[in-house]
């Protein structure tokens, strides 16, 4: 089996589960480190022609991180694609196991099984919060409705103030964010790269919890430990 991946998340899974399998992944995909593999460019402009050259099996993608005119060239090329979509934790687990079954993985993975367990006796969250989640500045991109993000936040006990907004990502300028009063400021590390001097000073007075993207937006190994390393980051910025 030869697979290229196109959605982090999905490589690391296919690399810790099924050893040799990938052949290529995109220049976005850093998990797991010292992965040697073609690389065939990002998320949204990968090198088609690399990835035929390459005579993958199965190509695995994403709705929301891949663009379909992109798949479709493959297709027309000839190579099985598969789509996977996202947009909550219990939807994360069923694609997880789709595409591993896809990629001839003979059992599922312990990883998986500790995942789902990890996730299906989180304890009931102590007391509710309220976040903005901007996953973007310039202009300011914040969670919307239906997200992965979304429902992994809220599980843990934090409900973003714009779940119910008609976007997905919605744009909103930062006066609004300010005046939501949220109790903390959620700023991942992707797909813009909020540091502790790039984010926080924009929300002057607010709690600000930098947390690791990987853990809030992928869905693989990484899930095993999301709700430790969350609550962690989030515990750290109320203090």
């Amino acid at each position: 089996m030869r697979v290229v991946s196109l959605v982090p998340s999905l490589t690391e899974a296919v690399a810790v589960s099924a050893p040799g399998a990938l052949v290529g992944a995109t220049d976005w995909c850093s998990h797991p480190a010292g992965l040697d593999v073609t690389r065939v460019g990002g998320t949204k402009n990968p090198k088609v022609d690399r990835i035929v050259a390459l005579a993958p099996d199965l190509v695995i993608a994403n709705e929301e991180e891949n663009r379909a005119p992109d798949l479709d060239a493959l297709r027309t090329a000839g190579v099985e694609v598969l789509v996977t979509e996202v947009r909550d934790v219990p939807q994360a687990f069923h694609e997880l196991a789709r595409v591993l079954d896809a990629c001839g993985v003979p059992a599922r993975p312990r990883w998986l099984d500790e995942a789902e367990r990890t996730w299906s006796s989180l304890p009931a969250p102590d007391r509710r919060t309220t976040a903005v989640v901007p996953i973007w500045r310039r202009p300011w991109m914040v969670l919307g409705r239906d997200t992965f993000a979304g429902d992994v936040l809220a599980r843990l006990g934090v409900d973003h103030l714009y779940a119910a907004h008609e976007d997905r990502y919605p744009r909103i300028p930062l006066d609004d964010l300010l005046a939501a009063a949220p109790d903390v400021v959620v700023l991942p590390d992707e797909p813009y790269r909020f540091t502790a001097g790039d984010g926080p000073e924009a929300f002057p007075g607010l709690p600000c919890a930098l947390v690791s993207g990987r853990h809030l937006t992928w869905y693989g190994p990484s899930l095993t430990e999301t709700p430790r390393v969350l609550s962690e980051a989030l515990r750290a910025a109320r203090r």
